[in-house]
């Protein structure tokens, strides 16, 4: 009985985000959004990858605050009846409130381990990269960080200032980088220094 229960209240939590499949239609980047969408059932639940894509579409937008909040930044993308839409569509469908995406350029497959207390702030952001909770990306007077391919940054992780994290990268919990991060390497630490580069288990300094 708890399940049907459970799977009634999905059922239609689905249907009433079905709404904002609008969006999609309207959207300039179906492409990109519908990566998203394969990258967050493979991370959050694998079980529904058999899924069409757009089943998959509702059903992250009913279940996922964070996930709306990367909708809405692909939607409104250098569309400007997206942005006016989107500002109707959050009256009803409630974006991450703690969550701040202001990156100019993100690549797809963007992962968002808990939108909570965190902000994206970079010049751009690779392919399939995930970000924890309580993360900062952020500027300072000296620019925005550059973040490579599938780039996993940990919870409470502060990425600052005009760095460049290269691809294959893994940012620990809780370490501060404030230097270039070479490509295939794991970092941790305040601040931040190398303890894996090319699966090898190394202790080196930023440079």
């Amino acid at each position: 009985m708890r399940n049907f229960i459970i799977k009634f209240a999905q059922a239609i939590r689905q249907i009433l985000s079905a709404p904002m499949l609008i969006l999609f239609i309207f959207s300039k980047n179906k492409e990109v959004i519908i990566l998203d969408v394969r990258q967050w059932i493979k991370k959050a639940d694998n079980m529904k990858e058999s899924s069409p894509d757009w089943v998959n579409l509702i059903y992250l937008l009913s279940i996922y605050p964070e996930f709306r909040n990367i909708y809405y930044y692909r939607i409104k993308q250098d569309d400007p009846i997206g942005f006016v839409l989107i500002q109707i569509f959050k009256i009803l469908y409630k974006q991450c409130p703690s969550l701040f995406i202001e990156s100019d350029n993100i690549g797809s497959g963007l992962f968002l381990k808990h939108g909570f207390s965190t902000i994206i702030s970079a010049e751009s952001i690779g392919e399939n990269c995930s970000v924890s909770q309580q993360v900062t990306v952020g500027y300072n007077t000296k620019g925005r960080p550059i973040i490579g391919n599938n780039v996993s940054i940990g919870a409470g992780a502060k990425v600052i200032g005009k760095v460049t994290i290269d691809d294959n990268v893994k940012v620990g919990a809780n370490a501060v980088v404030v230097k270039n991060v070479p490509k295939n390497c794991v970092v941790v630490g305040v601040p931040a220094y190398i303890v894996r580069r090319d699966g090898i288990k190394v202790k080196e300094q930023l440079i």
